[in-house]
């Protein structure tokens, strides 16, 4: 998987929609698609999707590959965002517009066919000076739509590393999360930021939390503070020569692989898994556990064992 470029108009990032996982990495992949072609696209423009492309950008098997492009066909045609426009004497508008005006899959190549509606084509072709980009492989191992959501509001505020507030409608509009939805705070916290915010720690390249802002006992806004990290950083405390071999041997795709490998070695998590602990909680510990160049020293033999192979 290489470094794809993901490139938004900022009306988009801070639009309304309420998209599945799937449906959202597929209209990352068109994206990418409309931007490999390097002449642009317009509302004509047939992109073409094939499964072993969703496959191999979310590291997911052919059977859910293929029920992704599926199901795309019904449900993704009758997706809608809206979004917010002023005009030059200042009204502002609520745009409403659908992701797609055609979409068609053939069964037998697996393929996709996605043409963008009108509205959509230049929020996700034209450079201008307010547009957000990021590479696809910093949401690959989403698995939570608000996370996704979530990574691209705060990356849009990276020259600062912080957004200003937002107040909390504000915030559940550009996350989709409908009106119906988590309208408890202790629910629309714990269902929806706090999974987001632990997913956007645990896979993409940014660190973040949030603040609380009140208004006497009630919650009216959150803002968000980060910091960039990778896979590929230690700082110069923690390395010596050997960490330092070994660490820069395993790269992001190989921890994902091998926290997977541990949580399901028997061997391995019958001995380091917690009282009662799911496989999926095992997991996500040891893709952080990964990232510390002592506990895969330490757990060298075992690495070993299922596969890595030191350069």
């Amino acid at each position: 998987m290489g470094n794809e470029l993901i490139v938004k108009d900022n009306i988009l990032i801070n639009a309304s929609y309420n998209l599945e996982v799937t449906e959202q990495r597929l209209i990352l992949l068109s994206i990418v698609r409309a931007r490999e072609t390097q002449q642009g696209i317009t509302a004509e423009s047939k992109l073409t999707i094939h499964a072993s492309d969703y496959m191999n950008h979310f590291q997911v098997d052919k059977s859910a590959a293929y029920e992704a492009l599926k199901g795309a066909v019904q449900n993704l045609f009758n997706r809608q965002f809206s979004f917010k426009e002023q005009q030059d004497d200042g009204t502002e508008f609520v745009v409403k517009s659908r992701w797609v005006s055609q979409i068609a899959y053939a069964d037998d190549k697996a393929e996709l066919h996605i043409i963008f509606a009108p509205s959509v084509v230049p929020l996700v072709t034209r450079l201008e000076k307010h547009f957000t980009s990021y590479q696809l492989k910093q949401v690959s191992q989403l698995t939570s739509k608000y996370a996704i959501r979530l990574y691209e509001i705060l990356i849009s505020w990276r020259e600062v590393g912080k957004t200003p507030i937002i107040n909390v409608e504000d915030l559940r509009y550009r996350l989709g999360v409908e009106y119906t939805e988590y309208k408890r705070m202790s629910d629309f916290k714990k269902r929806v930021l706090d999974v987001a915010v632990e997913q956007v720690n645990l896979y993409t390249d940014i660190q973040a939390k949030y603040e609380q802002s009140k208004s006497g006992r009630i919650i009216v806004g959150f803002t968000f503070t980060f910091k960039r990290s990778s896979v590929n950083t230690i700082s110069n405390k923690e390395k010596d020569q050997n960490t330092l071999d070994i660490f820069t041997s395993i790269t992001e795709k190989q921890v994902s692989f091998f926290a997977n490998k541990l949580a399901y070695d028997e061997q391995f998590s019958s001995k380091y898994a917690r009282i009662g602990e799911e496989y999926i909680d095992l997991e996500k510990r040891l893709y952080k556990d990964l990232l510390n160049p002592k506990f895969i020293q330490n757990n060298l033999k075992t690495l070993e064992r299922l596969g890595l192979k030191l350069k």
